[in-house]
């Protein structure tokens, strides 16, 4: 049985979501960052960390990755051509969706106070906008890479939720429903819940 660490308000629900996707049982340790639970995982005190018997795994989206190639699901298989099209995908969404989004949090609440650029915040805000169109205008399947959901679903679901509650603009009505549509699947439910 997996572990999961981190509070379900952050990537750790990434993780958590991915575990209910593949139907895997997991004991969730619901730390935040920095904390002494959250120290004992990772030296840096981010969140999430996965305990995978004696191994320790972090960054929610090297953890999907690995979880998704153990139980071949919600991943297409390394070495093909629609793996390079998913990780192009997953790589995007890292740059121009999460690195956004984590930038400003930074300046909102995790740098000192005195290191904060407020300012900086509207920037941010306009390019998540314009890469939101853009994921808005390559949306043509129920997934983002077609017919069948992977580990990028849930990353880019769970950034538009992120945005939603930074106070980010709106992502388009067609991505908001796309996304409205995958919290309503039962494993984004029953991860919330915990």
């Amino acid at each position: 049985m997996y572990t999961v660490i981190g509070a379900t308000k952050s990537r750790a629900l990434r993780v958590m979501w991915m575990l209910e996707e593949l139907g895997e049982e997991y004991a969730h340790i619901g730390a935040g960052p920095r904390t002494p639970e959250a120290l004992k995982y990772n030296p840096s005190g981010k969140i999430p960390a996965l305990l995978d018997g004696d191994a320790v795994l972090t960054d929610s989206v090297a953890i999907m990755t690995y979880l998704g190639d153990k139980h071949g699901k919600l991943t297409a298989p390394a070495g093909t051509i629609a793996r390079a099209q998913q990780d192009a995908m997953t790589f995007w969404l890292i740059d121009e969706f999460d690195a956004i989004l984590w930038a400003a949090a930074k300046h909102s609440f995790v740098f000192p106070e005195e290191q904060r650029m407020p300012e900086i915040k509207d920037s941010l805000k306009g390019e998540f906008a314009r890469a939101a169109d853009l994921l808005s205008e390559r949306l043509e399947g129920p997934f983002l890479m077609g017919d069948q959901m992977t580990h990028a679903d849930i990353l880019a679901v769970q950034c538009i939720n992120w945005s939603i509650g930074a106070g980010f603009p709106r992502v388009s009505d067609k991505l908001g429903q796309w996304a409205a549509t995958m919290r309503q699947r039962d494993a984004f439910k029953a991860a919330q819940a915990r």
